[in-house]
């Protein structure tokens, strides 16, 4: 008999929460779709089908909207023999469509180049699966340029603003009064520990706000985060990084009494909830702006930052590779799985942030 835990991870929900939409989805898509998405189950993850998903919605949306042979339809009743007589051109106008269209809200969506290989790439990994299993005859996707990818220049934040980003969270406060410094002053050591953190371990923002208490080891100075494809993996943090934490525990999470179903979280929102990534990204947008208002920093660009400084520090590429969980890099993975905890380790210290 199944048994329902009530301690569920911050990951263990998000996976639950994203087979759910996807089911909701497909209730929306072809009957053959199901037939995909579940044989890709076992080589990606639910963010994954979750995401092909809603691009191959928006494919079937595009055909209803420009495709006069399709109007009265709706996108659960397209079947494999109009697959088949799609053309080239038909997906040619789609890559362009992608560009700009409108979505279900009417709001204007736009695609770069790689958000159109990405929607593409959904596409054709649908026709891909139902040619190779002889559902279909043809396939006019592989004939189908994807978008040229052009290389874009990588920001980060100089040695410089990282101290300053630093310096500015933790004395901005200064500057405020009324309800905006009541605000900083239930924020600062979260956010102080949020932006340490990112930038002097290189974590993705999902590991971030996946974070549970036990996951943080004093003793050992390290983190267990969970990568993307559900894989643990222990990272390793300095002086810096454990002071900033243990402040916020301190000052700020051990005051907070947590919502129900959110007690295990270590990163905690002003409404006593786990923290989501769209919060930890406003926030670090809010910050920067000030200190770097010509440069468009996210948590992302913090990690390239951590990983540029590492690199830098240490000339040890692998190293590198290893402790940002880099698993699509273009060298042989035995390199890092020869990697010990004992190089990791070299990690936590080797990128200070402010000078003591």
């Amino acid at each position: 008999m199944a048994t329902v835990s009530n301690t569920r991870t911050y990951h263990e929900q998000l996976q639950i929460d994203y087979t759910i939409r996807i089911r909701e989805l497909l209730k929306t898509l072809p009957p053959f779709c199901k037939d995909y998405f579940r044989a890709i189950e076992p080589r990606t993850s639910a963010k994954t089908r979750l995401s092909y998903a809603y691009d191959i919605r928006i494919f079937f949306r595009f055909l209803i909207e420009n495709n006069p042979i399709y109007m009265e339809r709706t996108t659960d009743q397209f079947d494999l023999h109009d697959l088949e007589c799609l053309d080239p051109v038909d997906f040619e106008e789609y890559m362009s469509y992608l560009k700009v269209y409108q979505n279900d809200d009417e709001a204007t969506v736009t695609n770069t180049e790689r958000g159109q290989a990405r929607k593409m790439s959904a596409i054709r990994s649908m026709y891909t699966y139902l040619y190779k299993h002889q559902v279909i005859s043809q396939n006019p996707t592989v004939i189908v340029d994807m978008p040229k990818l052009h290389e874009k220049a990588i920001i980060r934040l100089d040695t410089d603003e990282v101290a300053e980003l630093l310096d500015y969270v933790e004395h901005c406060g200064d500057e405020l009064t009324g309800q905006r410094k009541t605000y900083y002053e239930k924020t600062k050591y979260r956010d102080l520990a949020i932006l340490t953190l990112l930038l002097g371990t290189g974590i993705r923002v999902s590991e971030c706000v996946g974070l549970d208490i036990n996951d943080v080891d004093f003793k050992n100075n390290g983190i267990t985060i969970t990568r993307k494809g559900g894989n643990q993996m222990v990272v390793y943090f300095g002086e810096e990084v454990r002071k900033a934490l243990e402040h916020y525990i301190k000052y700020t999470r051990e005051g907070i009494t947590p919502i129900a179903g959110h007690e295990n979280a270590f990163f905690y929102s002003t409404q006593r909830k786990r923290m989501g990534v769209q919060a930890v990204e406003n926030m670090v947008k809010k910050y920067a702006r000030i200190v770097t208002p010509n440069k468009k920093i996210t948590p992302h660009k913090l990690r390239s930052t951590y990983g540029t400084a590492l690199y830098k520090e240490t000339g040890d590429i692998y190293l590198v590779a290893d402790v940002l969980g880099h698993k699509d890099v273009n060298t042989t993975k035995k390199h890092y799985a020869a990697l010990d905890e004992n190089r990791r380790r070299m990690a936590a210290s080797a990128v200070k942030l402010r000078e003591n």
